[in-house]
Parts: C-alpha cells; structure tokens; sequence
C-alpha cells in the first residue's frame, strides 16, 4: 500500500474518531496512486493512523476502513458485515419485519457502503471509488452470509459524480422475477420494487416514525404529503384514521401506495398525482382541514450554499400544512436534508406556525431507527428529523 501523511496538525479530527481526510489535509501526494486504491494514513510526524480508501477525484480524498494495518479482503468484510448483523438481530425479530438497513456507511465502518435487505433480496449502493471497485466482492461475501435470491445494485445517487463514478443499475445476483419482494412491517404489509423503486426501494428510516403516527390518527382525516409508497398513510388507516389522502408528484409512487393499500385491505383513501405545494395552496384555498396532516419531503438542499432556500421552503410547507390542520389536530413534519440542522428545523416550523396564526406544542421529537446508527464523531452519519405538534389556534 501506498503511505499519505497529513499535514502538520490536520490529524486531531481524525484521532476523535472521524473517518474522512479532505484533500487540502494531505501533505504531498505521490501522482500513481489509482483511484480507489487502499492506502496507509500517517500523522505528519510519521505516526500511523489508519488505512482506508483514497480517491484524487474527490474532495474527500481518504476515507478511513480500519484503525489497524489490514486490507479490505475478503475476511475484512466477513467480519464488518457479521457485526452489522449481529446488531440488527438484537434490535429487530423477524416477526416484527423482515427488511432492515445491514450497512450504513460510515455507522457501521464501511465508508461509502449502503445495504438495505428486503425479504429476500438485497439492495446495495456504493458512493466511494473504493467500494466500487469491491463490489463483487461485498456481493460474494453477502450470498455467502444471507444466501439472498437476488442482489441489486443501485448505484444512481449523484453523490457517485462527486466520486467520478458513473450512474447505473443492475440485477448483479439471480432473477429479474424476485425483484419485487414483499416485506412485512408491525402489521402492515408492502410490495417494494427493489429495481424500480426510489433509493434503494423503499424508505427504511422512517419506520419508526410512521408507526407513531398510529397513535394521533384514530377517527382522524388524514392528508399525507410526499407519500411514496404510501407508508405514513397505511399506519394512519391501521391506527383508526376514518380517511386518508395520499399525495405525491409521481404516478408511478402513486400506484405502488395503491397496491400497498389493496394489499392490506384499505379503502377508505384517494390518490392525488400532483406537485405538493401547487396541492396544498388549493386545499388552502378551498378551506379544506384535516385533523392529521404528514409531510414527509425529500432532501430540499445538498450543500449547505443552499440552505437559506431550503429553510425557506420547509418554512413555507409547514405554513401550508398547518393552515390544513384544524385546531385540536396535529401536524407530522421531517426533514432528510443533512445541512439542516435540528435547531434551523425546528425554527423553521416555529416562524410558520407564527405566520399561520396558530400556537404549536411539540409532542414527539425523533431521528432515524435503530438501523441507520450515529457516528457520535460524524456528524454526517446523522440526518433525519421528525417532529409531531399539537396544533391549536
């Protein structure tokens, strides 16, 4: 392996436990280091560090894999995914649900490395050149432990372009057949597209959230915006909810939330296929109110240059949804975008309740489940917040 030294005083984040060197942290970098390629990290007076994953395309030039002097092999990866599993055995039984994230990057020591299980298939996305370059590898190291019936590559995330990776999809292991899975979740059943569907299917991180939500909606009138595959709404109608509104731009989101309701023997909900903010400012304008209403959007910025214009859109959302909310209901509002901390979050529902005229209390505060752990040393790890209000005027 090629040996890197940091800069002098560059190392102490590192020492605490965070796992990526930016390229301006480097000392001289020699030019035949291939991207991808595994290297040794020093302190600048020599002192061994890590080895990880280095890329000269990246902005992130090293990513850390191990605090000891060891290669990503075969028996590398056994053992990371076998503490992975080991800790999702513990925190979820297979009665409960059987899809769950196994690899979450950073969390759980594998940089750049997603891996979503749904039933019997696997999903798995890479965002680092170095993952990219083990992928048949993972691949043959997952079959071995999970015996999968199929292992799907998702790799469409734009952060790959960052990387200089390319954008693809591809059946890696089995039949195109067992692309659809059915997974079971506290009682609500769905049919995830593990080909099709957004990200890797289907959104693991809310599950615990969308639970919760069962226990506002008894007799409620649900309006749940940013839907997807419909799953804030199917746990409202499980909870009691007496109707649900299912809202999202994309018909074909639309018509998986519909299978998922047939499935589990919904009726009482209706479909809208249109852009949530052009919705929301009609049912304003029509006066329309419900007693729950669940906005759940995706990621409004990815760098932090914008966040302004994404604190001004949650602001304007949760605006929208509250004037929806009659006095004595409730509003379920998140955010995914990462550079938006809690505290900005937060204060931007807090200005929109001010300009909806109406007076919030916070009931429910929660993040991402118990799959989608926290580097405490990476902020980066953390990025989901939810929020339940009782909302009164």
């Amino acid at each position: 392996m090629h040996s890197l030294c940091l800069k002098p005083k560059e190392h102490h984040r590192i020492q605490k436990g965070h796992l990526w060197v930016f390229s301006n942290e480097l000392a001289d970098v020699p030019h035949n280091i291939a991207s991808g390629e595994t290297v040794k990290l020093f302190t600048h007076d020599r002192k061994f560090m890590g080895t990880g994953f280095y890329n000269p395309h990246s902005l992130i030039s090293v990513r850390l894999l191990s605090r000891k002097d060891e290669q990503p092999d075969r028996d590398f990866f056994r053992k990371k995914f076998l503490e992975a599993l080991k800790l999702r055995d513990i925190i979820y039984r297979s009665e409960e649900t059987n899809a769950w994230r196994l690899i979450h990057g950073e969390s759980d020591g594998l940089p750049g490395l997603i891996v979503d299980r749904f039933n019997q298939g696997i999903v798995v996305q890479a965002f680092s050149a170095g993952m990219d370059i083990h992928l048949q590898l993972i691949c043959d190291v997952l079959q071995e432990l999970l015996n999968p019936c199929i292992i799907i590559v998702r790799n469409e995330s734009p952060l790959r372009e960052l990387e200089g990776l390319t954008l693809y999809k591809d059946v890696i292991r089995g039949d195109r057949s067992d692309m659809i899975q059915t997974i079971h979740d506290a009682g609500i059943t769905y049919e995830v597209n593990l080909f099709e569907g957004q990200k890797t299917g289907f959104f693991l991180d809310q599950r615990e959230n969308r639970r919760i939500i069962r226990k506002f909606a008894e007799n409620a009138e649900l309006l749940d915006v940013f839907t997807n595959d419909g799953g804030f709404a199917l746990n409202a109608l499980y909870g009691g909810a007496r109707s649900a509104i299912l809202v999202d731009a994309s018909r074909e989101a639309l018509e998986r939330a519909d299978r998922n309701a047939q499935l589990n023997n919904f009726k009482e909900y209706s479909l809208v296929a249109a852009d949530a903010f052009d919705t929301l400012d009609q049912m304003v304008e029509s006066k329309e109110s419900f007693n729950l209403v669940v906005l759940d959007p995706p990621s409004f910025t990815r760098s932090r240059k914008n966040l302004p214009g994404a604190l001004k859109a949650y602001k304007r959302l949760n605006k929208l949804g509250l004037q929806l909310v009659k006095s004595g209901g409730f509003l379920a509002t998140a955010s995914c975008s990462h550079h938006v901390s809690e505290e900005d979050f937060l204060q931007s529902i807090h200005q929109a309740a001010l300009s909806a005229g109406c007076q919030l209390r916070l009931v429910h505060k929660n993040s991402q489940p118990f799959d989608h752990p926290v580097l405490l040393a990476m902020p980066e790890t953390g990025y989901l917040k939810f929020a339940c209000f009782y909302v009164t005027r």
